[in-house]
């Protein structure tokens, strides 16, 4: 910590626990499509988003953010203003409502810490994340998607990692990066020559990853200033 000057978080599963949103969205969705079974069709258009995006890691554009509704429309099986329409209120919109209450414990008292330090903070997700982060009450330096036209390549590839230590006037050594999948966030770090922390597997209510980051932080500037 003592060579920090930026950390850069993921959002999904990394500021706040995806299978806690998720339980709450599955009463929602439940809820409106057993009284609109005719739409049944529109849970099938968020399965096959979200999975012709897992398919395609590092996957690189032009036009990225538009091509991913390309992917699930399946050769026009669906049409793409309808995939954007769903995907837009089921994973955008709706769910915004449930976040802060999802956020780990110790998240804003981490992100206070390193802003008083003069820490940078940055955000790289794969996934558009303006609206999430103004949900949970969180701010940055810098908010950077995959499917920014300046990156337009998903992650492990590591160019939106370089861009914000690029924009942020740093090195990529100089950057602590945060993620919670080694496979995409890690290996991203590693190709950008990063340093990285992958989050802990904890249960919410003794969720301390955070904490502990604080603290390990605070110790840190205590022994520097002795």
């Amino acid at each position: 910590m003592r060579n920090v000057k930026a950390v850069i978080f993921d959002v999904d599963g990394t500021l706040y626990e995806q299978s806690r949103l998720r339980s709450k969205m599955l009463v929602d969705l439940l809820a409106y499509y057993a009284l609109r079974p005719w739409r049944l069709q529109e849970m099938r258009i968020l399965q096959r988003f979200r999975s012709e995006r897992e398919k395609r890691p590092g996957a690189s554009g032009p036009d990225l953010e538009n091509a991913q509704y390309a992917w699930c429309a399946d050769k026009g099986r669906f049409p793409i203003q309808k995939v954007r329409q769903v995907v837009d209120r089921w994973m955008f919109t709706h769910p915004n409502q449930y976040l802060l209450n999802c956020v780990y414990p110790g998240t804003h008292s981490f992100f206070d810490a390193i802003r008083q330090q003069g820490i940078k903070i940055g955000i790289y997700s794969d996934y558009k994340a303006h609206d999430k982060l103004a949900a949970m009450k969180l701010a940055a330096d810098i908010v950077v998607s995959s499917t920014d036209q300046e990156i337009d390549q998903l992650k492990p590839a590591p160019a939106g990692l370089l861009y914000i230590a690029e924009a942020l006037n740093l090195a990529p050594g100089e950057c602590l990066f945060i993620g919670d999948r080694q496979e995409l966030d890690g290996l991203c770090a590693e190709r950008a020559g990063m340093p990285y922390l992958i989050v802990d597997k904890q249960p919410f209510s003794s969720f301390t990853f955070y904490q502990d980051l604080e603290q390990r932080l605070h110790t840190t500037l205590a022994s520097t200033t002795l």
